[in-house]
């Protein structure tokens, strides 16, 4: 059995069955690199013969020199009919030229008769003969043995009947999969137990779908009982509801069940590979994932708060930066002082001496989620109003007047324009812009009244915009939330109004979004 726990990707393969997921060959290229660099073992690449992005990745694949993960190429056993030589999808695994190859066979009798249409005698040479073949080819052979514990449970004796086919074939490492994802955690280590009764001269794995949201538990559970070869995607993507998310066996594997790993895996980068790879599926990142989402270490209520103000093992599990994430405090109406306090700091803000201050604001802030707001996003309005309550807040300029203009015209056509006068110092400035649509043309005419007094605004852009009903009952006469994302070249911050006028809420956000940027600096 290998000492280290061995860690198989397989994002950029089952990872990009995922819905909503579609990866480029160079895509596919990029991540792996990445995945290379984090420190993983193997990278399955995915499988030459299914279509041409996967080709084209391994065209590429060969030509890279890899720091230390090893390239799989997935495919199947030689089909029922076909001499393993002369079978496309084994020339194919062999022209993708990898040092690994994966493949899969059929574990469960009713896949051997229904998908395979074929006898179970027939099946394991086709086990035999695949992996025999790609050793004479000098290959690193993986095994994955598909849906194992369904066959397991429905015919044990043939079940091991396929392991032993594979290690008598050479494989060198067989994986045990829960393919369709339902077996329970106690039954899992119930079969591995019995499994492991039999020949355990090759190592086992394990690879573990999400259909019952026991992916991860399995895996570990798998690796408390010796299997320490582990399979997984980042993010958990992958077919139907996921693959075992890898974000997550990885950390708990190495800080709680304290098992070795290569040296060279980067623990730190992390959370940085999850966001990597989410944003190259031009998926939202899932905040709330364990480790490496931004609300893991994400603290709300005041009492929280004030508990890890003086030791943050009260409420963390472990420390944020082992992961590469960090602690964040929340500020809404469920926030005492703790919350106002923490989050200055974390803002780089020093109100120690403003304790007074602190709870006017803590009273402040309950008033205004009350009234719609949410800060939770909004750094940017939070600085601006924790400043403007401790006497920190300078004025940059002053509204005098705002004319918003939306024209429709005859041809369906429709432009806005916003006219604008403000005063900065003693200074009057009165301008007017055009845009897509009003909250566009304000911050136009906004933006274009002050660079010349600020010029460092030439740099800054709205990225986003949401606006969010609060009451609908209320029709027309709604009131709105608006969500403001801005950015310059070095950060992003994000700002909120609330008004009955969409305009009214709009300004409020773009304002707050100036002020934030200008105090910076």
């Amino acid at each position: 059995m290998p000492q280290q726990l061995i860690l198989y990707d397989t994002t950029l393969r089952d990872g990009s069955q995922s819905e909503g997921i579609s990866f480029s060959a160079e895509d596919k290229i990029n991540i792996a690199k990445h995945l290379d660099q984090f420190g993983m073992d193997y990278i399955e690449g995915g499988w030459p013969g299914s279509n041409p992005k996967d080709l084209a990745f391994f065209e590429q694949a060969v030509r890279i020199e890899w720091q230390h993960a090893q390239i799989a190429a997935f495919g199947s056993t030689r089909h029922v009919k076909s001499k393993v030589s002369e079978d496309q999808n084994i020339k194919l695994l062999l022209e993708a030229k990898t040092p690994v190859v994966t493949i899969f066979g059929k574990s469960w009798d009713l896949h051997v008769h229904d998908g395979l249409r074929a006898t179970m005698e027939q099946n394991l040479d086709m086990i035999r003969d695949s992996i025999a073949y790609l050793k004479e080819k000098g290959k690193k052979v993986i095994y994955d043995a598909e849906h194992y514990f369904d066959g397991f449970e429905e015919n044990q004796e043939y079940a091991l009947q396929t392991l032993e086919a594979a290690r008598q074939a050479g494989a060198d490492c067989i994986v045990l999969c829960d393919t369709n994802g339902g077996t329970l955690v106690n039954r899992l280590i119930e079969i591995i137990e019995e499994t492991l009764k039999n020949d355990r001269r090759v190592p086992l794995g394990i690879h573990a779908h999400n259909d019952s949201d026991l992916a991860v538990a399995n895996s570990l559970a798998a690796i408390e009982k010796g299997l320490l070869h582990v399979q997984g995607t980042i993010n958990g993507y992958g077919e139907r509801c996921g693959n075992a998310n890898i974000c997550s066996i990885i950390p708990n594997a190495v800080l709680k069940m304290k098992v070795d790993v290569n040296p060279r895996l980067n623990l730190k980068e992390l959370t940085s590979l999850s966001r990597y790879v989410s944003e190259t599926a031009n998926l939202p990142h899932r905040e709330e994932s364990a480790f490496v989402g931004k609300s893991a270490f994400a603290h709300k209520g005041g009492i929280h708060v004030s508990a890890i103000r003086r030791n943050r093992r009260t409420y963390e599990h472990i420390d944020p930066a082992l992961v590469g994430n960090r602690q964040r405090v929340l500020i809404s109406d469920q926030s005492g002082q703790s919350n106002i306090l923490s989050k200055a700091e974390e803002l780089g803000l020093d109100i120690s001496s403003h304790r007074d201050e602190v709870k006017i604001i803590v009273k402040r802030l309950k008033e205004l989620e009350h009234l719609g707001y949410q800060f939770e996003g909004a750094d940017g309005s939070f600085e601006v109003l924790l400043k403007k309550s401790t006497g920190q807040y300078q004025d940059f300029f002053k509204l005098l007047a705002v004319r918003v203009i939306v024209n429709k015209r005859e041809n369906g056509e429709l432009d806005s324009e916003a006219v604008l006068k403000i005063k900065v110092g003693d200074e009057i400035e009165h301008t007017a812009a055009e845009g897509d649509g009003p909250v566009d043309a304000m911050d136009s005419a906004l933006r274009k009244a002050l660079e010349k007094f600020y010029p460092s605004l030439k740099k800054v852009k709205l990225v986003d915009y949401k606006v969010r009903v609060l009451n609908s009952e209320a029709a027309t006469r709604a009131k709105v939330r608006v969500f403001i994302e801005t950015a310059d070249e070095n950060s992003t911050w994000g700002t909120v109004g609330v008004s009955e006028n969409i305009i009214e809420a709009s300004w409020q956000a773009l304002v707050d979004s100036i002020s934030y940027k200008l105090m910076k600096g």
